[in-house]
């Protein structure tokens, strides 16, 4: 019974992961992401394109598909709200309604930090944005972001931190944080075609 708890978990995690708000909010509007500005269905495309409130609408989803899917894992084990948090970012990049074809995943996956390692949220947006600014380049920033995570993650796992209103460290936590990492980093390097001028994956 268990078993099949954490695998509908994990599936609702994926499934939440795959709601394409921006493209929804490019519907509503009339305007497509996806063949303007960069191209990525994410919110600082949404942002240029739409607007602001509709670029932070579409964040807002974004991280709350992440906190949501790890939530729902928790009402089953600590292993399991992790293992959705991390089916959600993936079902963010790989949606199965747009031939797996989605967005870089960094709101989903601090989403899924607010869902299943509440402890580390303020310092991941302390760590991304002093990342960014130093750097000047969202690659870079991201990978920097990413190996503080994953060494945030192994310490409290290792040290038995306390994780707020999160589930208990396991082992579970570095694993899901090196492999949400790993996932958006690969997400941030793949080449992409050029739409109006502009290639998908920079800045905008």
């Amino acid at each position: 019974m268990t078993l099949t708890r954490s695998a509908a978990a994990v599936a609702a995690g994926y499934l939440l992961g795959t709601v394409p708000s921006a493209d929804l909010a490019g519907r509503v509007v009339g305007v497509s992401v996806r063949t303007a500005g960069t191209g990525n269905p994410g919110a600082i495309n949404t942002s240029v394109l739409l607007g602001k409130r509709w670029g932070t609408a579409v964040a807002g989803v974004d991280v709350a598909k992440g906190c949501t899917a790890g939530l729902l894992g928790r009402q089953v084990s600590p292993t399991t709200a992790y293992a959705a948090a991390t089916a959600a970012v993936v079902g963010h990049v790989f949606p199965l309604w747009s031939r797996f074809q989605g967005g870089k995943g960094v709101a989903t996956s601090f989403g899924a930090v607010l869902g299943v390692f509440p402890a580390y949220a303020v310092p991941d947006l302390l760590v991304a944005g002093a990342a960014a600014r130093l750097t000047k380049q969202p690659r870079r920033a991201n990978d920097i972001s990413s190996a503080v995570w994953t060494g945030a993650a192994l310490l409290w796992w290792a040290k038995r931190l306390p994780n707020l209103w999160g589930p208990a460290p396991t082992l579970a936590l570095p694993l899901h944080a090196a492999a949400t990492g790993a996932l958006i980093s690969w997400r941030f390097r793949q080449p992409e075609r050029v739409t109006g001028g502009v290639r998908l994956g920079d800045p905008v």
